[in-house]
């Protein structure tokens, strides 16, 4: 049994992940929006471990989330499976980016981390230096695959890697959405339980339980560094301050 933690879980693909997830015996942590996302995630997966509280897209609440979370102890695996797909910028970047950073950042360190991205992260511009002004959801997700290599790479006692669910019919994706729904979720699962030894190195990307091609952007590690640099300078944490959630000022470009 894994102790598992899954953003974005009161419905969507993170709600059927951490059905399958407790089917399978182990013990899952939901996340919602707030009360009213809460009472919905519990009517979806009402033998969850527990459920934690705060809307992403403010950075008071992505603080109280880390310290909810990290009150539950240490994790097994961390599914960062929350996203939104909005034309306004700021909070792109606040839910799709700076959430899932500063949460890797301050949480204990788990066994094994696991972030939702996106295929149309392929050809997607990513202006560093104006993630505020120009960072649309494709952007987001090839900046999300710029952090998954970072921590790759400098946490490898941790098996770090991401996934493209497909284009599936949930409420973000259409009724139309051509992908298999099913595939879209159980990813998750597999990245969060396998032992195949594939799945058990870092720094990877997968569609459909198989390894995908990432954007070559991904893997260059001058662009990694610089957008940790304004990651961790755009919130005032740092990927080596864990520890230090309740003292921080999360410096939000929501509020610039």
């Amino acid at each position: 049994m894994a102790k598992i933690l899954i953003t974005g879980s009161s419905s969507g693909l993170g709600a059927m992940a951490a059905r399958e997830l407790i089917g399978r015996g182990h013990e899952v942590t939901l996340h919602a929006r707030d009360d009213k996302k809460k009472a919905v995630a519990l009517v979806a997966n009402p033998q969850a471990h527990h459920v934690i509280i705060g809307d992403l897209a403010k950075p008071e609440e992505v603080l109280s989330l880390a310290q909810q979370t990290n009150e539950l102890g240490t994790f097994d695996v961390i599914i960062h499976n929350a996203g939104v797909y909005t034309g306004d910028s700021k909070v792109t970047a606040q839910v799709n980016l700076l959430a899932p950073y500063v949460l890797t950042a301050l949480l204990k360190k788990p066994n094994r981390i696991i972030y939702v991205s996106s295929s149309m992260h392929r050809g997607a511009r990513l202006d560093i230096e104006n993630l505020d002004k120009k960072l649309d959801y494709s952007g987001s997700k090839l900046a999300l695959l710029l952090l998954m290599t970072y921590i790759s790479r400098i946490w490898p006692d941790v098996h770090t890697n991401a996934l493209d669910p497909g284009w599936v019919p949930t409420r973000m994706g259409g009724k139309g959405a051509p992908d298999d729904l099913v595939s879209g979720y159980m990813t998750q699962v597999w990245l969060a339980e396998t032992k195949d030894q594939q799945a058990l190195q870092s720094g990877n990307y997968y569609y459909h339980q198989k390894l995908s091609r990432m954007d070559e952007k991904a893997q260059d590690q001058g662009l990694q560094e610089a957008l940790i640099a304004k990651l961790a300078d755009l919130t005032g944490v740092g990927l080596d301050n864990r520890k230090r959630a309740s003292g921080l000022v999360f410096r939000s470009i929501i509020s610039k």
